[in-house]
């Protein structure tokens, strides 16, 4: 009897398949049921194959054998993950297999894992494609009832094809030539370095700014707050002696209500959350890196299945969707949601209109619940706080506006202008979902009932000097907001319609962070980002046209088009080698200079050459400057343990028993004796605490698995831009 494949992208996502579908016997790597054989991928079990494999002369780094450009991309097993490959292998070759469906992320990424597996094997039965963006039992079944023709996908394939060849080919060529050139670990991409460009950019602007002195001059008319403003609505004086003797002239002096205005004004829901708009409110609320955030998103969507698919760009739904609302209302009808639910079904209101908009949606709508009930009991700490942000959003929008009424009074007083600014909740609306997010709005001062002509007496003269100052650092939060709208950084501004798409994909961004502070070109001092010498010396060295945002808006443009049948991959990476050929010459040409302005004089443990002290983001480290060699030793990392001094942040030095939590404040404490210590604050037993120092081994052999050499993981490093 002949048996249906089903293909999934991760183990969980397979066995909830299997679940659902009724396969039973598991048979290591893939569960078999009646009808349905169900197997899966760990991510990519297939990729490019590196350099190497092209030919002998390529295993050595050499500015001679550049531009590497193959007439046909090899695809190769990845070795970490073999063993699957071939019970994956062995399963498509089955002559009992029938046909494939594939389960892998809906999504570019997703349909690439599969087909690269199916092309690897040499696949050719039939294929159906499973499009899903939850991952409920619901949806899997409705998936499973609506399965599309695996041709229909063949150009989406196309253009994850074409975009991974194209970092290929660009990335692996620009990194060799720099570091061959320069003789440092240098790294380059499409997407990492315009990115990369904006911080330096920002630094730059910070490091020319010029302070200037400025005052600013409230009054207190007892009970509120009146602000010196000149004839063009300027608040800041820039000359002292001006702004003394207006401070000085006011004492005391009576202030009379010239005008008063009063408007109506209302405030819309925040519209729903896409990838890119959770990152930033997880990163400015709980200081949550993007990466970390995509994490937990993946498991809620996964393993909880309490939201849907993550890795979308849209903050809409489709008309579809809106049928099934109210099964989600009533799937997060807990807790302090639960008033709010029962609410919007007794008074049986609907989402926004503004939330539903078929034409602003591609693969995937907004990040919203499923229509199954979840226990947060069974959430970490960080997986609630996402799960809550994306719950309250959704609530937000079923109710109506925030109306309030704002209230401006202009005074004066010894001909010199005042105004305060009030205002007055009429209706909360939305706002009475939420009163902690990352969009509320300053809080005006309440201003009372007065008429022109009413006068003030002047209880007291406030006169600030303040200093102008510069643009502010990226956040990781703000970096994503720039990443997603980089139009500004255009040096041509009649190319902004070609930059919509931003730079690389909600799904990629984090990803593209998490990979400039591993190269070390950026680094993360309390909430901020500052690149290192080592990223503003390759911004000056790489080709121009890779610090512009421009090249990725184009490609996405083209990949767009690809993915929609309407252009040609084969044309796409002839052009995309064209261009190689020209940055390697950029390069090859250059007569720039790179400078290692952090060699210490510990020599590595393995080559024996000067080591280099970098400042990663978990902490400080010292790397080999030998791009073979790339032996990496910590120093020390910032932990979240507080000082029992003046609790702050400390940093842990050492390993093994040499393990050491060192303060600012001077506090020193042996890592083991500090544990112990607080284990046995809290009251608990001796299992308690064996069992908290095994898990702080388990955080340093894990830590230990990150040491990896840069030269493995060069291409790793270069994917998924």
């Amino acid at each position: 009897m002949s048996k249906i494949l089903v293909l999934a992208e991760k183990p969980s996502v397979g066995k909830e398949l299997a679940r659902v579908l009724g396969c039973k016997k598991n048979c290591g790597g893939y569960i078999e049921g009646e009808k349905y054989i169900v197997t899966w991928a760990l991510g990519h079990l297939v990729t490019l194959a590196e350099p190497e494999s092209y030919g002998e002369q390529y295993k050595t780094w050499s500015m001679q054998t550049l531009p590497m450009l193959p007439q046909k991309m090899i695809l190769k097993v990845i070795p970490q993950t073999a063993k699957q490959f071939h019970v994956v292998k062995k399963l498509l070759l089955n002559k009992e297999i029938s046909s494939l469906i594939i389960a892998t992320d809906a999504g570019r990424e997703g349909e690439l894992v599969a087909r690269w597996i199916i092309e690897k094997v040499g696949f050719h039965k039939p294929i159906k494609r499973l499009w899903i963006s939850s991952q409920t039992d619901k949806a899997i079944k409705e998936g499973f009832s609506k399965l599309q023709d695996g041709k229909n996908y063949l150009p989406l394939y196309r253009c994850a094809q074409a975009r991974a060849e194209a970092d290929w080919l660009v990335g692996l060529n620009v990194t060799r030539a720099l570091t061959c050139k320069y003789n440092a670990q240098l790294s380059a991409g499409r997407v990492q370095t315009p990115t990369l460009a904006m911080l330096v950019a920002r630094e730059e602007e910070i490091k020319k700014f010029v302070p200037k002195d400025y005052y600013i001059i409230k009054a207190d008319l007892g009970g509120f707050f009146v602000t010196y403003q000149d004839h063009k609505n300027q608040t800041n004086i820039f000359e002292k002696q001006k702004a003394q003797s207006i401070a000085e002239k006011i004492k005391e002096q009576q202030f009379v209500v010239k005008q008063i205005s009063v408007s109506k004004a209302s405030t819309p829901p925040p519209m729903l959350y896409d990838l890119t708009q959770l990152q930033r409110d997880a990163n400015q609320l709980y200081d949550m890196s993007p990466k970390e955030t995509l994490n937990v998103m993946q498991n809620l969507y996964e393993k909880h299945k309490a939201l849907t698919y993550p890795r979308t760009d849209s903050r809409y739904l489709t008309e579809d969707i809106v049928g099934t609302l109210t099964d989600r209302l009533k799937a997060v009808a807990k807790g302090e949601f639960a008033p709010f639910v029962a609410e919007i079904i007794k008074q049986k209101r609907s989402i926004a209109k503004s939330c539903i908009n078929n034409s602003k949606v591609s693969d995937h709508h907004a990040i919203i619940p499923t229509e199954q009930s979840v226990s947060m009991t069974a959430m970490t700490t960080t997986e609630k706080r996402i799960y809550m942000l994306v719950v309250k959003r959704f609530l937000t929008c079923f109710y109506p506006n925030f109306i309030f009424e704002k209230r401006k009074a202009e005074f004066e007083c010894k001909a010199e202008r005042f105004v305060a600014f009030g205002n007055v909740t009429l209706q909360k609306g939305w706002k009475a979902v939420t009163t902690n997010m990352v969009q509320e709005e300053e809080q005006e001062q309440n201003l009372p009932s007065f008429e022109k002509g009413d006068t003030f007496v002047c209880n007291m003269v406030q006169l600030k000097q303040m200093k102008t100052t510069p643009p502010a650092r990226y956040t990781e939060a703000t970096l994503l907001s720039a990443m997603e709208n980089p139009s500004k950084f255009l040096q041509d501004k009649n190319m902004k319609g070609y930059i919509e798409g931003g730079l690389g994909t909600p799904a990629t961004r984090a990803d593209i962070i998490e990979k400039l502070f591993s190269a070390f070109y950026i680094e993360k001092r309390g909430s901020y980002i500052y690149p290192t010498s080592k990223g503003i010396q390759l911004i000056n060295l790489a080709p121009s046209d890779l610090r512009e945002p421009l090249l990725t808006a184009k490609w996405e443009k083209e990949l767009e088009s690809i993915s929609k049948a309407k252009a040609e991959k084969r044309k796409f990476i002839e052009e995309i080698k064209k261009y190689t050929v020209s940055l390697v010459e950029n390069v090859k040409e250059s007569q720039q200079q790179y400078k290692h302005d952090n060699l210490t004089g510990t020599k590595c443990p393995v080559c024996g050459k000067p080591m280099l002290k970098v400042n990663g983001k978990k902490g400080k480290m010292l790397i080999c400057q030998d791009r073979d060699c790339g032996e990496k030793i910590h120093i020390s990392r910032q932990t979240n343990i507080k000082c029992p001094t003046c609790h702050k942040f400390m940093e842990l030095f050492g390993n093994g028993e040499k393990k050491m939590y060192v303060c600012s404040c001077g506090f020193k404490e042996k890592a083991d004796t500090f544990h112990k210590k607080m284990a046995e604050q809290k009251g608990a037993s001796k299992n308690t605490i064996q069992n908290y120092m095994r898990k702080q081994k388990q955080a340093e052999r894990e830590e230990k698995k990150e040491l990896s050499a840069f030269g493995k993981a060069l291409l790793e490093a270069l994917k998924e831009e």
